[in-house]
């Protein structure tokens, strides 16, 4: 009888029979398996992708190397997508049996892959589309696992041991066309270079790609560079978004992907040297970024993923951490977004420096002293969106600014000339001071319409620092839930210096330009807030070609400022957001409607309130609010012996 290790012995020498048998009778109809998984991957093509897929010739070289040669795949009614005259590949058995694909060398000659949007869709539409009828129910949401997969997959069909020769991507979309030619690329003992031939319809250049790469270890080290003189010019986007975008170098550096405890931890770096962009929607001209360096510490955990804290992100001689978060979890199907920004202390001309050029151009020659830190705080939860954190904090050292750039906020405490911008246009110079015979100081304009203008557009004035951080959350918030900027926060500092400083245009660059004046006029005390009040009462539009309560007062009701009533302020209060609309809201009688009424009366009750009004200043709302002034003219009011002037579209403006 035999014993239990005989019996082991002998199991295992048949299991090992047997699978050189497998591999053997492999190895004997390799050749037919191979075409049979040709002719199968070409039913799955016309089957679910409607494509003619087909390889002229195929066959096994060697142990475990494959040839291909003449391989076509054209999408059914579009223009071919594929089309490769070799292909030489080796396969990793071992990993084979495993499951996995995982390619030693490659070899390919003579080919293109072939993009094309034309008035009959794209020539890849069918690839992208998920079907409708398609199981969905094992897909992984692990995001560190699916993450972790999905990169493994990819640098398995990297080689380590790659030449391609004359292969190029084409892309045509509507007749914008793209060509990248690569005449030649090479992997090997871990070292990659290729050059690339750059075609688009309005430039040429020849790119070079270098560096180490090591697919098994999950490492690399690119350089990306101009082999031209002067930038590398971005294809494509120029065209099709009225973007220009380049830059001189780009590096890319991956020194380690791993997981660890259930974590997929993505670590290296990337920079780039002068990265320049125009756009309409960034700014008016040039946006210059120096030197820019992200040191990245990803994390994907099983349902969040986030940039790590230890990241950092260097601008010029600005260097910040930054942590960014998005979890979704299973269990009550919640959305949690968290944004976490650290300044450590710098020198304030440091940072001033650091702006990129074009983005800020009032600041440019500006100067400062001292130092600063700076520390921002978000979060929010889906499902508690009233519990949203928005803290921003900076903390100064000596902060001085000794000379200011374009934007000179101290003479907002003297004279000076002021022309609105409207549509890109200038307007005509309004003399700010009292050389300005419509100008009027504060202490001569109605209480009631500094009231009223105060309670509708910025009712904590006197109280905050340029921005209301309660208003600025639901602001936020709006935002976030329709998916667009449809809601500001805007207060009257913000409009003082959008006025006075910046333009009409909607750009990041004048928006974000808006934040830091408004910040440093209120923080360093420039000037005063009853200063600020008043020049912003003696420039902002009331109406067509109508500026600073002087010239409304009069316009509308044929009075000096001193002396609006109650209902007249309410109703020049109301205006101040579409000035130009004003007669919308009269009857064809000239009397307010019905919907103006009830919000003067809103805000009446609101003031009372708030204690800014006393039942005796309403004695005076029975009085209607009657135009006398020349705004009358704008009015649709009827008239048995004449004709209702059409204000549909009002060209004409009031000339002072």
């Amino acid at each position: 009888m035999k014993s239990r290790k005989q019996k082991a012995i002998l199991a295992a020498k048949i299991v090992g029979v047997l699978f050189v048998l497998s591999i053997g009778t492999f190895f004997i109809f390799r050749n037919s398996i191979l075409q049979k998984a040709i002719a199968k991957v070409s039913d799955k093509m016309e089957h679910d992708y409607d494509s003619n897929f087909s390889i002229k010739k195929a066959s096994f070289q060697g142990f475990s190397g494959i040839s291909l040669e003449n391989v076509l795949l054209v999408p059914k009614h579009a223009d071919t997508l594929l089309n490769v005259e070799s292909i030489q590949t080796n396969i990793n058995f071992w990993k084979l049996l495993t499951g996995d694909v995982q390619l030693g060398t490659l070899h390919v000659k003579n080919g293109f892959v072939k993009l094309v949007k034309d008035e009959n869709g794209r020539n890849f539409d069918a690839f992208l589309k998920r079907k409708s009828n398609e199981d969905t129910t094992n897909i992984e949401t692990n995001y560190a696992k699916r993450a972790y997969r999905l990169l493994n997959q990819a640098l398995n069909l990297v080689p380590t041991d790659m030449n391609l020769e004359n292969v190029s991507l084409r892309m045509d979309d509507m007749g914008r066309k793209v060509n990248l030619d690569l005449k030649k690329l090479r992997l090997e003992d871990k070292q990659l270079e290729t050059s690339i031939g750059v075609t688009a319809d309005n430039f040429q250049q020849h790119w070079k790609i270098k560096g180490f790469a090591d697919p098994r270890r999950k490492k690399t080290d690119l350089r990306f560079f101009n082999l031209d003189t002067g930038k590398i010019r971005i294809p494509y986007i120029d065209e099709r978004f009225n973007m220009k975008a380049g830059f001189d170098s780009i590096r890319l550096n991956v020194s380690n992907i791993e997981m660890d405890g259930g974590e997929l931890h993505i670590d290296g770096f990337t920079s780039i040297v002068n990265f320049t962009v125009n756009h309409p929607k960034i700014a008016n001209k040039d946006v210059v970024i120096k030197q820019a360096k992200f040191d990245y510490n990803l994390l994907f955990g099983e349902d969040f993923v986030a940039v790590d804290s230890t990241s950092s992100v260097t601008l010029n001689k600005m260097k910040f951490s930054p942590y960014v978060f998005y979890q979704k979890t299973k269990e009550d199907k919640n959305q949690i977004y968290a944004l976490k920004v650290k300044i450590p202390k710098m020198k304030a001309q440091d940072f001033i420096v650091s702006l990129p050029e074009g983005l800020f151009t009032n600041f440019e020659g500006m100067e400062a002293e001292g130092n600063f830190s700076y520390d921002l705080d978000f979060l929010y939860n889906k499902n508690k969106p009233g519990e949203l954190v928005f803290d921003s904090k900076l903390n100064k050292e000596n902060l001085k600014i000794t000379k200011y750039g374009e934007a000179n906020l101290s003479k907002l405490n003297g004279n000076f000339a002021y022309r609105a911008i409207i549509n890109g246009v200038r307007q005509r110079q309004i003399e700010v001071g009292m050389s300005n015979p419509n100008y009027t100081p504060l202490d001569q304009i109605s209480p009631y319409i500094r009231k009223a203008v105060l309670t509708s557009e910025d009712p904590s004035f006197f109280s905050h620092r340029g921005f209301i951080n309660e208003a600025f959350k639901q602001s936020i918030i709006k935002n976030i839930k329709t998916k667009r900027f449809s809601r500001g926060a805007s207060t009257i500092s913000m409009q003082l210096i959008k006025n006075v400083f910046l333009t009409r245009e909607k750009t990041l660059s004048r928006k974000l330009e808006e934040i830091l004046l408004v910040y440093i006029l209120e923080n360093n005390r420039i000037a005063s807030k009853e200063r600020m009040l008043e020049v912003y009462f003696n420039i902002i539009e009331w109406g067509p070609n109508v500026y600073g309560i002087g010239e409304a007062a009069y316009f509308y009701f044929g009075k000096h400022p001193s002396q609006l009533n109650l209902n007249e302020s309410l109703f020049l209060a109301s205006i101040v957001p579409r000035p130009r609309g004003f007669m919308w809201q009269f009857d064809n009688q000239g009397k307010l409607k019905s919907f103006a009424e009830k919000r003067n009366e809103y805000m009446t009750n609101l003031m009372i309130r708030r204690g800014l009004l006393t039942q005796d200043d309403t004695l005076q709302k029975h009085f209607p609010v009657e135009i006398t002034g020349p705004a009358r003219s704008f009015l649709r009011i009827k008239a048995p012996d004449s004709t209702a002037v059409d204000t549909i579209a009002i060209d004409e403006e009031f000339d002072f």
